[in-house]
């Protein structure tokens, strides 16, 4: 029987140089991070090398760990001061006037029903496309207001241990939250049928747009490939709230969206990391 080591063990044998440990603290977490890049960035590789860095970052300060959070807000708290002052990445760039901006580009596409034949052929390219609409759709709001979106809504974490994160106060928190919530949620209402049915704009009419234009590929699935997992399934613990507020719908719809799990190959590389090893002394076991 294997005995599941909580998070400050795992520190403590990692910082001996346990490289057991590392990996075991690591796999723990790595998705929920990467998650976080995910629906912060659009792009999967950006996703990739950013919550990279997040954990290169992490582990090289290993040791300022002090115990007075839990490690899950600790990474969280390293990784939002990370995505906070990085560079812009392609997608921030590409979409420089917001909502307004990705209204009309939204609208320049065409809408077109799929035959029967082509409901069934391209569901998968559908649910791509709604995938892909919605994250861009996170892309619209300024990076705090995502930042403190994903976590606080979507990801569902306590009020009170965002505001810890943001260094902010309870109340000023909420306000920031409840202002990214509104913004989402106005877009949505106003243009996205999921959100209101009374809206033209489908994710089924404008599938076949997506493919046109590129931002949907049938053959390479980006979002809606080889998940088994929703955040909701993975992340929220408070779903029987959310179904009695209206205004909330489109929160329930990202957290619908994909929870990707770990990429051994991706772990196994930051482990190997010979300056890593070099700090934590790992390369002596």
């Amino acid at each position: 029987m294997t005995i599941q080591k909580d998070d400050f063990q795992l520190i403590a044998e990692t910082l001996s140089g346990d490289k057991v440990s590392l990996n075991e603290l690591i796999n723990k977490h790595y998705a929920y991070t990467f998650n976080l890049c995910l629906k912060m960035l659009y792009s999967h590789q950006d996703a990739e090398d950013v919550n990279q860095e997040i954990w290169i970052k992490a582990i090289t300060n290993l040791s300022s760990f002090k115990k007075k959070s839990n490690f899950t807000t600790w990474i969280y708290r390293v990784s939002v001061n990370h995505l906070l002052s990085m560079k812009k990445k392609s997608i921030e760039l590409a979409i420089p006037k917001g909502f307004d901006g990705y209204s009309e580009n939204l609208d320049s596409i065409a809408s077109q029903e799929l035959n029967t034949e082509e409901k069934i052929v391209l569901a998968a390219a559908v649910e791509e496309a709604k995938i892909s609409c919605m994250s861009g759709m996170l892309m619209c709001l300024d990076r705090e207001q995502r930042l403190i979106y994903v976590l606080g809504d979507v990801f569902d974490l306590d009020h009170k241990v965002g505001s810890k994160i943001f260094k902010v106060s309870q109340t000023n928190y909420r306000k920031k939250l409840s202002r990214a919530r509104q913004d989402l949620f106005n877009f949505m209402n106003n243009q996205c049928s999921l959100v209101n049915k009374n809206n033209p704009c489908s994710c089924r009419k404008k599938t076949k747009g997506f493919i046109k234009v590129g931002y949907v590929n049938p053959e390479k699935l980006q979002f809606n490939a080889n998940f088994t997992a929703t955040i909701h399934d993975k992340i929220v613990q408070r779903s029987d709230a959310l179904d009695s507020i209206k205004d909330r719908l489109h929160t329930k719809l990202f957290q619908g969206l994909p929870f990707e799990e770990n990429s051994t190959n991706t772990i196994d590389e930051l482990i190997d990391d010979g300056e890593l090893n070099t700090i934590l002394r790992l390369d002596t076991q």
